[in-house]
């Protein structure tokens, strides 16, 4: 078993720079589908940033018009309490329309990220089927299973929270910005002297960031390959009495995780303090400066109140941005594992065009080897020029010790796997020049190591072949032997055999496997020691 901190030699052990332009191109042909609601999503973002800029100038014209003339002069006018008044019900009515035009904007995006993690799901799944048997002979099935499960849902965050919510908050700075350059353009410009401070620390936050959270998604892949190799492998473990070492290999990972996790969680906690004293220093140069207009006369109370409240919500998106940041980089991240899966072409090319002569409806199962050279790796050959005929309706027994390529000889006729020399032919016609579903679906391969899928004894007998009669199922567990297992189970052909046929003992799956093979109706039968544990 792999140790799970020593590297795996796959995408996860690359760590640096992660943003890559044609990655983004790439994410963003699964939006384009939904284009009409993110255009939607951002006008909703930016009437809200309209929404949200328009608060503390309505403070403005509230202390500047109605609170300041009426200050110290006896008795409060009813025009400034009217004027009040209005501008107080006019806030809340602002901030309504703000509440629900968010809640649109969020929900319109949310239902766009499922959809597009919906299609990205499926072109994955679907691009996985594709792939023969070697792709998987090389990369543990935890990491697979990461990359439909854990980096899809990351991709969703970044859709559904991240570019039209980085959009929406560029909106509101600039709103910002150009509400306090309106006001008064001299305290804006004080207020803004802050901001290259702001720009050096965001920089050298994100090219820590950038590091840091590329090391937890790979210590985080380690542990989920770890614990899907060391979950098939309980038994095992268990027989030798490993599991104290097998712990300390996975604490060894998880404490791996943990200061990857702790690393990136460092510079956020200094991070976030940093801004907000920046964003202090901000405030108190608007103090000091608009302290000193007001006492000139240059510039009003409700100025000053105003330009307080918009630097507290200047430096609100900031924040947001950074965090958005740590998505962003998340998603490159996944995004560049899941175009690394989808990218990969199967190990054995189908024909660039599959001839229709080339796959009949129904082979007459003559298989011939010519001169056939296969290695599963490199030149390490396990099968060297290997050459037999067998004819259409002959059985055939392949007899040699353990690893003289009889699997291999299975293997390549179903072109699960790419010979080296030579050539193998059916009826005649070179393998390689048929699509490999239609020889496939011509050929019952049934293997030692049986497979079987959850649900009932006549869902699996029909796995591949549901076509046909259900009557048929039943009649091709009879032709194995298997008529008096059938008759011993409550359900019969309804009987449930449990997550890969745990409730059947290891002869019944493959005499299963073998009534499954037969009710497919091959024309070819391959047998790979497919009875060594039937009685």
């Amino acid at each position: 078993m792999s140790a799970p901190w020593e590297p795996f030699g796959h995408e996860e052990e690359k760590v640096g720079a992660v943003y890559d332009h044609g990655l983004a191109k790439r994410l963003v042909r699964y939006l384009r589908p939904y284009s009409r609601e993110i255009v939607l999503s951002v006008l909703l973002l930016g009437a809200i940033s309209l929404l949200e800029v328009a608060g503390p100038y309505i403070t403005k014209v509230a202390i500047d018009t109605y609170v300041k003339p009426a200050h110290g002069i006896g008795p409060v006018p009813a025009v400034a309490i009217q004027g009040l008044i209005m501008l107080s019900m006019f806030y809340v009515i602002v901030l309504i329309v703000a509440f629900g035009l968010r809640y649109w904007q969020t929900y319109t995006m949310s239902m766009v990220g499922q959809r597009a993690m919906q299609d990205l799901r499926l072109e994955i799944f679907r691009h996985v089927e594709t792939l023969t048997p070697s792709y998987f002979d090389t990369r543990p099935v935890g990491r697979i299973l990461t990359r439909v499960t854990q980096d899809v849902s990351t991709l969703n965050e970044l859709f559904a929270q991240g570019v039209v919510a980085v959009i929406g908050d560029i909106f509101l700075l600039a709103g910002i910005v150009g509400a306090m350059l309106l006001l008064n353009w001299k305290l804006a410009l004080v207020t803004f002297t802050t901001v290259p401070l702001l720009v050096i620390a965001t920089a050298i936050f994100r090219a820590k960031v950038r590091v840091s959270y590329r090391k937890v998604r790979t210590r985080l892949a380690r542990i989920n390959a770890y614990l899907q190799e060391h979950l098939q492998g309980v038994e095992v473990v268990k027989l030798f009495n490993v599991e104290a070492k097998e712990f300390r290999g996975f604490d060894r990972a998880n404490t791996d995780h943990l200061q990857a996790h702790l690393q990136n969680l460092f510079y956020y906690a200094v991070f976030f303090p940093t801004v907000e004293f920046i964003g202090a220093i901000a405030l108190a140069l608007i103090l000091w400066y608009g302290g000193l207009g007001i006492l000139g006369g240059t510039v009003t109370f409700g100025v000053v109140v105003a330009f307080l409240q918009y630097s507290e919500r200047f430096y609100q998106p900031i924040r947001d941005l950074s965090e958005k940041y740590n998505v962003f980089q998340a998603a490159m991240v996944s995004s560049e594992r899941i175009f690394d899966l989808l990218d990969t072409k199967p190990a054995v090319p189908e024909p660039a065009v599959a001839r229709a002569e080339a796959a009949p409806t129904r082979l007459r199962g003559a298989v011939e080897f010519d001169h056939v050279w296969f290695a599963y790796k490199d030149e390490d050959f396990v099968l060297r020029d290997i050459s037999f005929r067998i004819a259409p309706g002959e059985k055939v027994a392949l007899v040699g010790a353990t690893g003289a390529g009889k699997s291999s000889i299975a293997n390549l006729v179903t072109r699960f796997y790419e010979f080296q020399r030579g050539a193998i032919r059916i009826d005649g016609r070179d393998i390689r020049e048929m699509e490999g579903r239609a020889l496939r679906r011509q050929i019952g391969l049934v293997l030692q190591d049986v497979f079987l899928f959850g649900g009932t004894v006549r869902e699996n007998l029909r796995f591949g072949a549901r076509e046909r009669a259900g009557e048929e199922a039943e009649r091709a567990l009879n032709e194995v032997g298997g008529g008096r297992m059938l008759g011993r189970l409550p359900n019969g052909l309804e009987e449930e055999v449990g997550e890969r046929g745990v409730y059947f003992s290891m002869g019944e799956r493959q005499l299963l496997a073998f009534a499954r093979a037969l009710h497919y109706d091959p024309s070819i039968l391959i047998l790979d020691e497919a009875t060594s544990s039937v009685d």
